[in-house]
């Protein structure tokens, strides 16, 4: 998959008033936690101020790295697809999530979400209280190992 890509700031001129912006999902791109994903509303996208939006497609089995959004709230809806997440300090809680549902995560709360499925991707859409789509991110890899 590509990294992300860099496009022209979308911030207003100052001074400028806030208008309404239509985005197209951008380039897919890798991100930190080792999934892909594809821009939507964010501050690299729109000059988005409190929060972004974008489409991650976790493959038929595929996994995340166990991380924590620092600071920020997130908000998940399944679109298509099962999922399950293992979370808490210790990832020692567990839920599954599916189509038509949607999860969320406080902030700073440690998660591992994973795709159900060995022949189903999992697409969904997120939305996290962070302007810019990776800055958050903070991987746990001491976490990791306790789920190989």
């Amino acid at each position: 998959m590509a990294a992300i890509a860099q496009t022209p700031s979308p911030a207003r001129p100052a001074g400028a008033a806030p208008t309404c912006r239509k985005v197209q999902p951008g380039v897919e791109f890798t991100g930190k936690q080792d999934l892909p994903y594809k821009p939507g509303v964010s501050a690299e996208t729109v000059g988005s101020q409190h929060l972004h939006m974008q489409m991650v497609t976790i493959p038929p089995g595929g996994r995340a790295k166990a991380h924590k959004h620092e600071s920020h709230e997130t908000a998940i809806y399944v679109l298509s697809g099962q999922s399950a997440m293992w979370y808490g300090p210790n990832l020692e809680h567990h839920m599954d999530v599916g189509a038509g549902e949607y999860c969320y995560i406080p902030a700073d709360v440690p998660h591992l979400p994973y795709n159900t499925s060995d022949t189903e991707p999992c697409v969904a859409i997120i939305a996290r209280t962070d302007p810019n789509e990776q800055e958050s991110v903070v991987l746990m890899p001491e976490l990791d190992d306790k789920l190989r």
